[in-house]
C-alpha cells in the first residue's frame, strides 16, 4: 500500500512518522511538486494542487485533513468518481462547543461591561442572566453543529437547530429546509453558523436573514467566511438589527489590514482558531479508515460531492 501526504506542512515528518507507525506495512511518501508519480493508493491532503490528480491516476480514496472539504472541491480536475473522505470530529467538536459557549457568555453575561468596570475601578453588580432572553439558533446540524447545540441546551439555554434535512437532537427544537428557515430565525436571538460551504449556503448570512432575528441579535460565525455578506453585516450593525458579532472565519485570511471589521468594537475577531485539527486524533482516525477501506470494510465520512459535504 502506498500513501501520499499532500498538505504543505514544512515539517511533514510530524505526520508521516506516526502514520508509518500506525501502518507499518505501508510506504509513505511526501508530495514533491517536481517529483514523479509514486502510483499512490491513498492520498492524505489539505488543499492539494491540481498536479496531484494529473500525476496520481490510481488513487482509491483521498482523505481530507479537515471536516470542511470546500477547498478540495475547488480543485478543477478532481475526478468525479474518486472517493473523498472528510475528517469526522477528531477533537474538533468539543473545541467548537467551547468557543461558541465563550462567545455566547461574553454577550449574555455582559463580560465586556465588567472588564470596563475593572478598568475604571467600579464595583457594580448587574442583574443575573435570564436564559429565556437568549434563545440560540444553530445553523448546520452535522457532527459539530449537534455538539454545539447539545452543549448549550445542557446549560439550559433554549436552543433551536436548522439544517437542509431533518435531524433530531435531544433538548433542541429542529427545523429543516428553506420553508422552515424563517420560523427558525424568528425563534433565534443568538445565531451560530456551523454550516458547510456549498453553492446553496454561500452568502446565506445576508441582510434579509439578519433582519429576521430577534431584537438585540448576536452572530457567531464558525462556518466559513463565504457564508457571510460582509457589507450586510456592517449595515445590520449600523441599523441596530444586530448587537454584536463574533467572527472566526473570513472571506480572505488573514483578514487584510485596513478591513472595516478591525475598527468595529461590536465585532470580535479571532484568527480561525475555534477548532484546530488535533494531530494524534486525526492520524488515528484516518489510518483506521485507510486500514478498513483497504480491507473492503465500510467506512464513514464519505463525501457526497453533489451536496458538498
Amino acid at each position: 500500500m502506498k500513501i501520499l501526504f499532500v498538505a504543505g506542512d514544512p515539517k511533514p515528518e510530524r505526520w508521516t512518522a506516526p502514520i508509518q507507525a500506525q501502518l507499518p506495512d505501508a510506504e509513505i511518501f511526501v508530495w514533491d511538486p517536481e517529483g514523479p508519480s509514486v502510483d499512490a493508493d491513498y492520498a492524505i491532503v489539505w488543499q492539494p494542487p491540481e498536479a496531484l490528480f494529473e500525476r496520481e491516476k490510481h488513487l482509491k480514496a483521498v482523505f481530507n485533513l479537515g471536516a470542511g472539504i470546500d477547498g478540495l472541491l475547488k480543485v478543477a480536475n478532481l475526478p468525479q468518481d474518486l472517493t473523498i473522505v472528510r475528517l469526522e470530529d477528531a477533537g474538533m467538536s468539543v473545541q467548537m462547543a467551547e468557543y461558541v459557549l465563550h462567545q455566547l457568555l461574553e454577550a449574555s453575561r455582559e463580560m465586556e461591561t465588567y472588564r470596563e468596570q475593572q478598568r475604571q475601578g467600579i464595583w457594580k453588580i448587574h442583574r443575573p442572566i435570564k436564559r429565556s432572553e437568549w434563545p440560540v439558533g444553530v445553523m448546520g446540524l452535522g457532527h459539530i453543529g449537534k455538539r454545539v447545540a447539545g452543549t448549550l441546551a445542557n446549560l439550559d439555554y433554549r436552543v433551536s437547530g436548522w439544517a437542509r434535512s431533518e435531524h433530531s437532537v435531544e433538548g433542541v427544537s429542529t427545523y429543516a429546509g428553506q420553508d422552515q428557515l424563517g420560523d427558525f430565525l424568528q425563534t433565534t436571538r443568538v445565531l451560530v453558523n456551523t454550516l458547510p460551504l456549498t453553492d446553496e449556503t454561500r452568502d446565506i448570512i445576508n441582510y434579509d436573514l439578519l433582519s429576521q432575528l430577534q431584537p438585540g441579535a448576536v452572530l457567531i460565525n464558525v462556518g466559513r467566511g463565504e457564508h457571510l455578506v460582509e457589507g450586510d453585516l456592517l449595515r445590520a450593525l449600523d441599523e441596530g438589527k444586530l448587537l454584536r458579532a463574533s467572527l472566526d472565519v473570513f472571506r480572505k485570511e488573514p483578514l487584510p489590514e485596513g478591513h472595516p471589521f478591525w475598527q468595529r468594537k461590536e465585532i470580535t475577531i479571532t484568527p480561525h482558531i475555534s477548532a484546530r485539527t488535533l494531530r494524534d486524533a486525526t492520524i488515528e482516525q484516518i489510518t483506521g479508515k485507510i486500514r478498513d477501506h483497504a480491507a473492503g470494510r465500510a467506512i464513514s465520512g464519505i463525501v457526497d460531492t453533489d451536496r458538498g459535504y
